[in-house]
């Protein structure tokens, strides 16, 4: 039994990335005179999406414990006692409605994407961002704050998935090991259209930020709507400490309203960490000579314009820090829920590698303490 007790230890709950002996979810063990094994789990609900690998896992750890002749798997669920008693653990500390990312301690690192108009390629850079990181063996997570543009799901392959709740806990939709969150889970139907106004929008935000269980994060990315509406106010005045990834185009038009939502990130206190020019050049190969040769589709410098611009208004060097040419291989991977980043082998003249060498730059990054709030007040003498 001790070692049939060590092996469950190492089964984590898919959605909650925990070992499923500490969440209470082995109700019992069984051992008959002929080495069979029965493990009874207990799902949070009985629709649990991923009941299938919790089942294998399960099989496959405690069948690797030598003696063990088979191993049979019951799935039962937990009572709402249970599901109580399993929030309180997982938000231990933590008051209700809190938002964990804004407490001064918080460790993870958040960075929202912005752009100033749609249609230059903001989501595309946050999921291969996101998966870049991820396979850094960083625990990512993704929120799809874009409400009426929301995207992410499908570009990550899990636009029909649906979170599991637990007590008004919400678990992130789990994929490709990044921990991800839209509204577009949350609709009851994927073609619903979302016709949300200001007071709607903020509380939208606030659940995602605070009744999602994100657990420990090094990285949570968050995919901004285009411009300075009133979800990039909103999240402003949430997470103060947020940093900000500005994503433009080369041409003019996109640079001078990518300026503005680098501007309403720092009038909101938060760091503008660098910018982003994607559909940089078109990388051909010439049939007649053999070499290859970059075609500006969309002009040149709009990245290097926003960072001048940027650095000149806010004080501080605000740095280009990829610059992503396009790639066709980049919109296939989004349109069939495979990000370029998981690409085996990437072209080094290509969008993966580019998005690659992004999340090797921000993750060796240390944190910066120029504008950052610390949690501090004066106190009398």
């Amino acid at each position: 039994m001790p070692a049939i007790d060590r092996a469950l230890a190492t089964v984590q709950d898919p959605e909650i990335k925990r070992p499923i002996t500490e969440l209470g979810m082995v109700a019992a063990v069984d051992v008959d005179a002929d080495s069979r094994v029965r493990v009874e789990v207990l799902l949070t609900i009985a629709g649990c999406p991923l009941k299938g690998t919790l089942t294998r896992d399960v099989t496959e750890a405690v069948g690797a414990v030598p003696g063990v002749a088979a191993v049979e798997v019951e799935l039962g669920v937990m009572s709402a006692e249970q599901r109580a008693e399993l929030k309180q653990l997982l938000t231990a500390g933590q008051g209700d409605r809190e938002i964990p990312f804004a407490r001064p301690d918080s460790l993870t690192r958040v960075i929202a994407v912005a752009s100033g108009k749609g249609g230059v390629g903001k989501s595309s850079v946050t999921v291969n961002l996101a998966l870049a990181l991820a396979r850094r063996g960083l625990s990512v997570g993704v929120l799809d704050a874009d409400v009426y543009g929301h995207s992410v799901p499908a570009m990550l392959g899990v636009a029909d998935s649906r979170p599991t709740s637990v007590e008004e806990m919400i678990l992130p939709v789990p994929t490709m090991g990044l921990k991800v969150m839209s509204i577009g889970m949350l609709k009851p139907r994927r073609d619903q259209v979302v016709a949300w106004r200001g007071p709607i929008l903020d509380r939208a935000i606030q659940q995602m930020l605070a009744d999602v269980y994100w657990g420990d994060l090094d990285h949570l990315l968050i995919d901004l709507p285009p411009g300075t509406g009133d979800v990039a106010i909103s999240l402003g005045q949430k997470l103060p400490n947020a940093e900000v990834l500005v994503v433009t185009t080369p041409q003019q038009a996109a640079a001078e309203v990518a300026e503005r939502a680098g501007t309403m990130a720092s009038m909101m206190n938060q760091r503008v960490v660098g910018v982003v020019e994607n559909m940089s050049g078109l990388v051909l190969d010439c049939p007649h000579c053999g070499h290859s040769h970059t075609t500006d589709v969309f002009g040149t410098g709009g990245g290097e314009e926003v960072a001048a611009a940027l650095t000149t208004r806010i004080g501080y060097d605000v740095p280009v820090l990829a610059r992503v040419p396009l790639d066709p291989r980049l919109r296939v991977g989004g349109d069939e829920g495979s990000p370029v980043v998981a690409e085996a082998d990437p072209d080094p003249r290509g969008a993966a590698a580019q998005l690659l060498a992004l999340a090797d730059r921000l993750a060796s990054r240390s944190r910066p303490l120029q504008g950052l709030q610390l949690g501090l007040s004066p106190v009398g003498r």
